[in-house]
């Protein structure tokens, strides 16, 4: 059986769950459950700590998991990437008060805090400066006004958190971070990745593509099929009218109106757009 490892609380968690049930896996109700065994899919799932899945992956404990980027590198696990999921996007910064830093150099000498003690080190040995690294569990963005560091390094979502502690990002983003379905390294694959990686990637591909219908004259139909090529072909089938097709592709969602503009100024009509609620690429 399959054992794979899931955020336990947060944002993290709550999107995780949300696309493993749309992948067509069990997930539990309550927060209380610790594991949940899904027997009709073969897999067995375990709500844990973030930060310390790739632990458990790394060390052969779980066979995958799911935690983000910078928890993985953060930890030093032997774990690996296997397949980006699109969400819980963030950039990995340094911050100091407005106006003091600009630059990674000018940390020489200072103290730096972050929950990211690994990952932060490794950044400054890379770049030369040498900075003590004061490791907190959370709040970092208050250690600066309790006078425990002279910056920080931490996640960023939309910064908002940072302008209010009086703080502003300086120098480019260490690195940027989103949830990952990670595995152990210099290891095989499990039994039944596979399916699994199959199953979210239709979960991906079902959330940025729709389905878009519409009817053109078959002279127009060269034109019209630049415009929506599908991800191989678009299918293209006779309409009772002479001279007329109906055409289906899929098309990235975010492109959606710009696409039926097109494709009205095309001479395209009844433009239908459809949810892809599953798929298989």
């Amino acid at each position: 059986m399959l054992r794979v490892a899931v955020p336990n609380k947060g944002a993290l968690s709550e999107a995780a769950i949300t696309m493993l049930t749309e992948a067509g896996y069990r997930q539990r109700r309550s927060s209380r459950e610790l594991v949940l065994v899904d027997n009709e899919n073969n897999v067995e799932f375990f709500y844990l700590r973030p930060r310390d899945i790739a632990i458990y992956v790394g060390g052969g404990t779980l066979d995958l998991g799911i935690t983000g980027r910078d928890l993985l590198l953060d930890s030093g696990a032997e774990a690996m990437e296997d397949l980006g999921l699109d969400f819980a996007r963030s950039t990995f910064h340094l911050a100091g008060p407005t106006g003091q830093f600009a630059s990674v150099k000018e940390l020489e000498g200072k103290r730096v805090a972050t929950s990211y003690e690994l990952l932060l080190s490794k950044y400054l040995e890379k770049h030369g400066v040498n900075a003590e690294v004061v490791r907190l569990d959370g709040a970092v963005e208050s250690s600066i006004r309790l006078g425990v560091a002279d910056a920080i390094a931490d996640v960023v979502e939309t910064g908002n958190t940072l302008r209010a502690a009086g703080l502003e990002i300086f120098d480019e983003p260490i690195m940027r971070s989103e949830a990952l379905l990670i595995r152990r390294q210099d290891q095989g694959e499990p039994e039944g990745l596979e399916v699994l990686r199959r199953r979210l990637r239709g979960v991906l591909v079902a959330r940025q593509y729709v389905m878009m219908d519409y009817d053109i004259s078959e002279d127009l139909l060269e034109a019209a099929t630049k415009i929506t090529p599908g991800m191989q072909s678009p299918t293209i089938s006779p309409l009772d009218r002479d001279g007329s097709v109906a055409v289906r592709a899929m098309v990235r969602k975010r492109d959606t109106n710009k696409i039926m503009d097109s494709l009205y100024e095309a001479g395209a009509r009844a433009i239908l757009v459809s949810p892809i609620q599953a798929a298989r690429i």
